[in-house]
């Protein structure tokens, strides 16, 4: 038995091709990329197949034959095989209506339409997983109902673990922003009231600003990229290690053990979070009245009693507890659908803290217009 081999040459300006040997599968592995080179060094010209010196031939070896002599319909009448005896040639005729179809160029397309259909893809996707995002909302929340009803089972030192993880950790991070939050705004209202002579109404800009929309969406919008991440990258871990397999054969609701604890810590503290970075983001307005505009400490604060009225603290305190929600929830669902891999935990937390964002803001909006509806 020889394996397959064949050579090439020129001759009464045709190519010939000369194959020997076997060409049989097991054979054909090696030989494989250079017929294709071969089959685009030669387009355009014709080729003779000469194969009366093979020994065996078997289905893939005629179906190769054939695709070198035809390349994709490139060649005319002139090129051919030769050589061949009749059960060859019945072999070759039994493999020639079977060859793959050349490859079509990609049709050019409406960019228009491509840009719609991804939108639309887009929009139904997003649909999809609002909907299983509320399927979790009401999980969390018929679980919960279930632990109060037995409250022994409601695990008060993970609650308080994640308090200070999620919470007490991220002070530090949400005050500095806060404060320098509050002394931009302050500086650039400052410049442009000074035009008007107006400096003094900069307290209520940061008042009004601060207090009732910087504070706790700040608050939120770090927590989210901090907290909500890290919830996801936690759960997302158990999920690959198969932790969260193990908790359900033991018993264990993976909802009750690692989802409510995250909740209801994050619920509990977010208000926290949000009354810290409403007062550090005024004191730095403060602080800036107090160096560019040289308003005393004492009278910002008193005019900011006097014009400023409390519904504003309230409007984002109450917020607080509504964005920390969905936080924790989108933190926990996105964790709780990582597959296997570390390519699929990047991108989960990756949509966790993209979704946190955005369904954070679109609740700020509403809230916002509903405060303002009811005058509050």
């Amino acid at each position: 038995m020889q394996p397959a081999a064949y050579t090439v040459d020129v001759k009464d300006g045709l190519l010939r091709l000369v194959a020997t040997g076997d060409w049989l599968a097991r054979h054909l592995g090696p030989l494989d990329a250079d017929l294709r080179n071969l089959e685009d060094d030669s387009v355009g010209r014709e080729l003779i197949i000469d194969i009366s010196n093979i020994g065996r031939i078997d289905t893939a070896g005629a179906m190769v034959l054939e695709r070198v002599l035809q390349s994709c319909d490139r060649r005319t009448d002139l090129s051919k095989i030769v050589g061949a005896t009749a059960a060859h040639q019945k072999l070759l005729q039994d493999v020639r209506p079977h060859l793959a179809p050349c490859e079509v160029e990609p049709a050019h397309r409406n960019a228009f339409l491509m840009m719609t259909n991804r939108l639309g893809k887009g929009v139904l996707e997003g649909y999809y997983v609002a909907i299983e995002i509320l399927n979790f909302i009401g999980l969390t929340l018929t679980t919960l109902l279930r632990v109060l009803q037995d409250p022994k089972r409601l695990r008060v030192t993970s609650i308080v673990y994640h308090m200070e993880e999620a919470g007490i950790d991220a002070m530090p991070i949400v005050g500095l922003m806060s404060f320098m939050i509050g002394a931009v705004v302050a500086f650039m209202g400052a410049k442009i009231l000074r035009l008007f002579n107006a400096e003094v109404f900069t307290v209520e800009l940061v008042g009004i600003s601060v207090l009732r929309e910087f504070g706790v969406l700040l608050a939120a919008i770090l927590v989210a990229g901090r907290s909500g991440s890290a919830f996801t990258a936690s759960i997302g871990t158990m999920k690959i290690r198969e932790e969260i397999d193990a908790l359900r054969a033991l018993g264990l609701d993976p909802i009750e053990v690692l989802v409510l604890p995250r909740t209801i810590a994050l619920v509990v503290f977010m208000p926290i979070l949000a009354f810290m970075a409403a007062i550090v983001g005024v004191i730095g307005g403060g602080v800036v009245a107090a160096a560019a505009m040289e308003i005393s400490p004492a009278f910002f604060v008193g005019r900011l009693q006097e014009t400023i009225a409390m519904s504003n603290f309230w409007v984002g305190l109450i917020k607080a507890p509504f964005f920390a929600f969905v936080i924790a929830i989108i933190g926990c669902y996105q964790g709780m659908e990582v597959e296997g891999s570390a390519e699929s935990l990047g991108q989960r937390t990756t949509l966790s803290v993209v979704q946190s964002l955005f369904v954070v803001i679109i609740l700020d909006a509403f809230f916002a217009m509903f405060f303002l509806e009811i005058d509050f």
